[in-house]
């Protein structure tokens, strides 16, 4: 009975730890299952790290050379990171921490290929250093440290949970053996049956021993895997350093591209202008030259051959001024002026210098808006166009010349600001503009004229008198068509007001010439002596009293000892003391003076603002301009005015 009792024990006790040693086991291999889903997820990470920095590092080299081999590389290694990605998520959707990890780790995915697609799109449109800057811009966003932080959060998740699950096994392999110690004491009180399940926990221990194994061997495996990352980290970062090495001798050499064009430009503009001169010089050596052998002759053609010179030496004070204006060395008058009265003055000009051959269709708006700008540059800057109308249309066609009113939107032409603005539209019926030129013709020294024929400085002078207005220029040109050239000034109702509450010098009527004042005292202060025998003898000639000194400190000296003198006559650049400064110095001792500004180049003497509202003569000047510009400045000192009313250029 015992014996039966026992061997029932026995029994029941050889069943209970066949159970219990068949759950540990069932334990264990889940628990090394769960050790191999570790492994795996921590390999897939290192994997889609290493996937994200090719596909970073083929986009670079993409950027750089633009072939199509080089994109199919960058978004073959993107997608693959995106694969990856997907494998992660079904290898932890039982996990919710860890899946959540994962959907987050798909959100900075998505944000870090909608950084790097401008790149990779400029890129495939051969927009050049455009895709290097969207890539620089990318490298800074705080996207890919992210995502990477966001890795190494999910892999170390998993190494925690495989060092927990590794304990778990440990543990089990522990009960397992404890399980068939308990078996072998069994096995010496039933025998045989002892043996079997001795050799039931035999089989368990040695699985144990393999399963251990098997976790050593793959934490061995993410040693090598993240010693294999860290080197591949290293290539993608001494790549990197390649290519900022090369983008920096890329750099330097579009650099040097870009002095050698410069100097071909200048050499370009020195052979041109060096021609215009010269056939302008041809012109006055000629003209004054023939007027000497004829000084004898009729009177007749004495004047023919020194009206010939006088074209000459006006064309090329022309040429100079707008040399000076291109440079920003003459500076900008502003004034109020309304553009549609200044080219309805300016239509007989305009014929003039387009010639016959061209007709001339012209509309105006109803109520001229008016702006502040240069008077002289904006004539100009018509009459410039107009030639060039003429230029294309081989000086026969129709060109049309008109002036209107505007509103426009933000930016709707180029980067204007909304609102009011006058345009100013020459238009013409000739060849037209190439496509391939049409977005040079704005630049310094391009043209399309043939060789001789122009300097390439009209169109850019113009552009850069209408941003220093405020405004801008836009062109429209189509092959067999003609070209239309549109001037954008800003409206000033500023402007308007002052246009209109203007006030007259006495003794000056609106239209007619200034009145002379015979036998007045001026003071010529002219460090060149040429120039100053030259204005004293037209003074003179004009009736005048002038005296001349070769510097301000001379011309305070004599104002202080001599109280005749009613207005100074002064240049405008002179060493020691500007014309500028001379012009303060003056005004504080002797306020009721009158003052003339004479200039050829402005230069370092002062901008614009020094001379705002001046009167200024520019060299050189005819014994009419002179005139003009005494007689004006004197009617305004005389009137109490202390404006200036003129700005008289030879013509």
């Amino acid at each position: 009975m015992w014996v039966s009792a026992g061997a029932l024990l026995a029994t029941l006790a050889l069943i209970a730890l066949i159970v219990v040693i068949t759950w540990s086991n069932r334990a264990r291999d889940a628990a090394i299952g769960w050790e191999r889903r570790s492994a795996e997820i921590t390999i897939l990470t290192r994997n889609i790290d290493a996937t994200i920095a090719r596909s970073e590092a083929a986009l670079g080299r993409y950027v750089l050379d633009e072939r199509p081999a080089t994109g199919t590389a960058y978004y073959t290694e993107w997608r693959s990171a995106g694969w990856q990605i997907g494998q992660l998520e079904r290898l932890v959707h039982d996990d919710p921490a860890q899946a959540r990890s994962v959907g987050t780790l798909k959100i900075l995915y998505q944000r870090r290929g909608a950084e790097l697609s401008p790149a990779a799109t400029a890129a495939a449109a051969h927009r050049g250093t455009v895709g290097i800057r969207f890539l620089y811009q990318a490298s800074f966003a705080s996207t890919l440290p992210a995502l990477r932080a966001q890795l190494e959060a999910i892999a170390g998740a998993e190494r925690a949970n495989l060092d927990a699950r590794m304990a778990d096994t440990q543990g089990l392999v522990t009960r397992a053996d404890r399980y068939t110690g308990w078996l072998g004491w069994l096995a010496v009180l039933i025998g045989f049956g002892a043996l079997g399940l001795a050799l039931l926990a035999w089989r368990a221990f040695n699985e144990g021993v393999s399963a251990r194994r098997e976790a050593e061997a793959q934490a061995w495996r993410a040693l090598d895997l993240e010693q294999a990352v860290q080197a591949r980290t290293r290539e993608l970062s001494d790549a990197n350093a390649a290519l900022k090495a090369e983008a920096a001798e890329r750099a330097h050499a579009e650099a040097q591209l870009r002095q050698v064009q410069k100097m071909e430009a200048v050499g370009q503009l020195t052979g041109g202008i060096a021609h215009d001169f010269n056939n302008m010089l041809a012109v006055v050596v000629g003209g004054l030259d023939l007027a000497r052998r004829k000084l004898h002759g009729p009177r007749r053609e004495v004047e023919f051959h020194l009206d010939n010179a006088m074209e000459g030496a006006t064309r090329a004070a022309a040429l100079t001024r707008r040399l000076l204006a291109f440079a920003r060395a003459e500076p900008l008058l502003p004034d109020a002026v309304a553009p549609a009265e200044l080219v309805e003055g300016m239509l007989e000009l305009v014929d003039r210098a387009i010639g016959e051959r061209i007709t001339v269709v012209t509309r105006f708006a109803s109520r001229p808006w008016h702006v502040w700008a240069d008077p002289t540059q904006l004539e100009n800057s018509i009459l410039n166009l107009a030639v060039n109308a003429r230029d294309a249309m081989d000086g026969a066609g129709e060109m049309s010349l008109q002036v209107d009113n505007v509103s426009l939107a933000e930016a709707e032409i180029a980067d204007l600001p909304g609102g009011d603005y006058v345009r100013i539209r020459v238009g013409d019926t000739g060849k037209g503009i190439a496509p391939e030129h049409l977005h040079r013709v704005f630049e310094p020294f391009f043209t399309t004229k043939a060789v001789g024929k122009g300097t390439g400085l009209g169109l850019s002078q113009i552009f850069a008198f209408a941003r220093q207005s405020g405004g801008d220029v836009e062109i429209d040109s189509e092959l067999g068509r003609g070209t239309r050239v549109s001037l954008y000034l800003p409206r000033s109702v500023t402007a308007a007001e002052e246009a209109a509450a203007r006030v007259v010098p006495a003794g000056v009527r609106r239209g007619e010439p200034p009145p002379s004042f015979p036998g007045a005292a001026i003071l010529v202060v002219e460090d060149d002596p040429r120039v100053s025998h030259s204005t004293v003898y037209l003074l003179e000639e004009l009736g005048y009293r002038p005296q001349a000194v070769s510097s301000g400190r001379e011309a305070l000296e004599l104002l202080d000892r001599n109280p005749d003198f009613v207005m100074v006559l002064t240049d405008v650049m002179m060493p020691e003391m500007t014309g500028t400064e001379l012009a303060a110095e003056v005004a504080r001792r002797h306020p009721e003076m009158a003052l003339l500004f004479v200039t050829g180049y402005v230069g370092e003497a002062g901008d614009a603002g020094d001379l705002a509202g001046r009167a200024i003569l520019r060299k050189p000047y005819t014994a009419e301009a002179l005139a003009a510009a005494v007689g004006t400045a004197l009617a305004g000192r005389l009137s109490g005015s202390r404006r200036a009313a003129t700005d008289e250029a030879a013509e």
